[in-house]
Formats: structure tokens, C-alpha cells, sequence
């Protein structure tokens, strides 16, 4: 196949290029298959993190 855009399918739980699923059920793109591939684990690290983040506003901790 042809360089990307990839997308991660949330319908289809598959990657896919820009003629896949319809754009509502889509995390993309990406440039490479492979980077498709992991979308959902990069989306629960950001989840993580944000959350981490939320509690330590929570704490009243701030970054500098």
C-alpha cells in the first residue's frame, strides 16, 4: 500500500487509509501504518497523563 494517511478505525478496530471508515469513527491520521497501529495505547498514555495532571491541580500543585 501507499504512504499514509493511516487511521486507527474505532468502528472497525483496524487501520486504514483515507477511503476506510467515515471520519466520525477515525484517530488520525498518522504517517506510517505502524504509528496507526499503536493509536489507542498513545491515547491512554495522553489519558494518563492528563489525569495525572488534573489531580495534582486537584492538590493545588502547579508546574513551572
Amino acid at each position: 500500500m501507499a504512504d499514509g494517511p493511516w487511521f486507527w478505525c474505532l468502528k472497525d478496530n483496524a487501520v486504514e487509509g483515507p477511503e476506510g471508515c467515515a471520519e466520525r469513527h477515525r484517530l488520525g491520521p498518522f504517517a506510517t501504518r505502524e504509528e496507526a497501529e499503536h493509536a489507542l495505547e498513545k491515547v491512554a498514555e495522553r489519558n494518563e497523563k492528563a489525569d495525572a495532571e488534573d489531580r495534582a491541580w486537584d492538590r493545588g500543585e502547579r508546574s513551572s
